[in-house]
């Protein structure tokens, strides 16, 4: 390892959720590798992979995804945060105090909109609030039921605050 190299964690739209987008963990640590990034190590079969690399976020962004499509055969959407970005994430969670497994981290490319929470329909409960590139979510009975529509997140991936937290002790790790 290189002090020139950063750690960053790929967060993959829709792989392996609900039956949609299967895609082995071997597969996404072998296209890591391919790509040149150091160290690849997946965690759980939802599209999560900690890597080093002297890349930028936005090219680690765009070969990632553009080796990903090859490999899939259609778009596949990531988001990519660094192991401070991500740990800050952890930390600014506004429901630290409420069931990790109810809250989750939705992960944008960008700000949330101003009107984010503003457009949001069907809350019975959830809770919502902005953080920098995500929106946080914390769903009190559980996600299996909710109706809650969040058309900022439409591009976004959602990770609950265990995965989170244990992808910040693997980017630390790294």
């Amino acid at each position: 390892m290189t002090s020139a190299t950063t750690v960053f964690i790929a967060l993959l739209r829709a792989v392996n959720v609900g039956g949609t987008g299967k895609l082995a963990m071997n597969d996404l640590k072998a296209i890591c590798d391919g790509l040149g990034f150091i160290g690849a190590r997946t965690y759980i079969a939802s599209g999560n992979v900690v890597f080093r690399s002297a890349a930028g976020e936005a090219e680690v962004k765009a070969a990632l995804e553009a080796k990903l499509q090859a490999h899939t055969g259609k778009p596949v959407g990531v988001v990519v945060r660094t192991g401070i970005e991500l740990a800050a994430v952890l930390a600014a969670t506004p429901f630290a105090d409420l069931a990790a497994n109810r809250t989750v981290a939705i992960f944008l490319d960008a700000a949330p909109p101003a009107d984010a929470i503003d457009r949001v329909t069907g809350r019975a409960g959830e809770q919502i609030v902005a953080g920098a590139r995500e929106l946080y979510v914390h769903y009190g009975d559980g996600m299996r039921d909710t109706k809650l529509v969040i058309p900022a997140a439409r591009a976004g991936t959602a990770r609950n605050m265990n995965t989170v937290a244990k992808l910040v002790a693997m980017a630390a790790a790294a």
